[in-house]
């Protein structure tokens, strides 16, 4: 399977691939639930290959690590999943 990491490295650098909508569906420890959100609500630090920011519904900016992403949409289909433990 393709590390996440790569596969959000190419849809950030391969403009053909990237034309499409993407969302990410994460998994909120806190609610116990998966969320999901749309790719550009979401912003990545420079150097930091470890996880991605986003705000809350409150506006106060969160860091989510990468390992708790659970699957990934383009267009609306499913293109990456984490498989299950």
């Amino acid at each position: 399977m393709l590390p996440i990491r790569e596969l959000l490295n190419r849809i950030r650098w391969d403009r053909e691939f990237a034309k499409a909508s993407f969302e990410i569906a994460y998994l909120d420890r806190l609610e116990n639930r998966i969320i999901h959100v749309s790719l550009a609500s979401v912003r990545f630090q420079s150097g930091n290959s470890f996880s991605f920011q986003l705000d809350d519904e409150s506006g106060e900016p969160v860091s989510i690590p990468l390992h708790r992403i659970r699957e990934v949409y383009r267009d609306g289909v499913s293109i990456w999943r984490r498989p299950d433990r």
